[in-house]
C-alpha cells in the first residue's frame, strides 16, 4: 500500500505560540516553488514579494482537511485571515488588486525554528489563494477596528509547505526585494 504510516508522535515540548507576524504575497504566475519532503527548498520569483506586517493578535492561518470516504478523495483548504488598521486610499487600491489575483501566500509565524530563522509556511503553490471575503469598516465605538478584515482561501491537493531553513530564498534578502509600503 502506498500510504503506509511511517511513525508515531509523542508529546512535544510546550514551546509553541500562536499568531502570525506577517504575510507575504506574490502573484501565482510570478513564482516557481521547488519542494521536497513537505518543505519549500527553493523560490524562483520574477517579481518581488509584498510584505504586510500585522499588528499583534490580528492574523491567523488555518488549514482544513477535506476528506470524502464515499469518493476516496482528500484535499486541503488553506485560509489566511488578516486585519489591517486604518482605511486608506492606498490600501483600498492594493486590496482591489489582491482581489483580482491568484496568490501564493507566505505566512510568517510568531514561533521561530530551532535555528533562529523565522517559521514561514507557503500556501497556494498548486492553485493559489484568492481573496474570498473581506470588509472595510469605520467601526462604531472609539476602540473598534477602523480598517480592513480580509480572508484568503484556496483548495490544494497537498498540505501547506514549510519554508526550509533558508539561506538562498527572498526571506534572507538575497536576490529579490521584499517590498514593504511605508504609507
Amino acid at each position: 500500500m502506498a500510504c503506509e504510516l511511517t511513525k508515531g508522535r509523542g508529546l512535544d515540548c510546550k514551546d509553541a505560540i500562536g499568531g502570525i507576524k506577517a504575510v507575504y504575497f506574490v502573484q501565482h504566475e510570478d513564482a516557481t516553488i521547488a519542494t521536497s519532503a513537505g518543505e519549500v527548498t527553493d523560490i524562483d520569483l520574477t517579481t518581488n514579494l509584498f510584505k504586510y506586517t500585522l499588528p499583534k493578535g490580528t492574523g491567523s492561518f488555518t488549514e482544513t482537511i477535506q476528506s470524502s470516504a464515499e469518493n476516496g478523495t482528500v484535499f486541503y483548504e488553506p485560509s489566511v485571515n488578516i486585519k489591517l488598521h486604518k482605511l486608506t486610499v492606498g490600501d483600498r487600491n492594493e486590496i482591489n488588486l489582491l482581489a483580482q489575483n491568484r496568490l501564493i501566500v507566505f505566512v510568517e509565524m510568531n514561533l521561530k525554528h530551532g535555528n533562529g530563522n523565522n517559521n514561514i509556511w507557503c500556501l497556494g503553490v498548486d492553485n493559489g489563494l484568492e481573496l474570498s471575503a473581506g470588509t472595510s469598516s469605520s467601526g462604531t465605538a472609539m476602540g473598534d477596528l477602523n480598517g480592513y478584515d480580509l480572508t484568503f482561501t484556496g483548495a490544494e491537493s497537498a498540505p501547506a509547505l514549510l519554508v526550509q531553513s533558508y539561506t538562498t530564498t527572498p526571506f534572507d534578502n538575497t536576490g529579490f526585494t521584499v517590498t514593504v509600503d511605508a504609507d
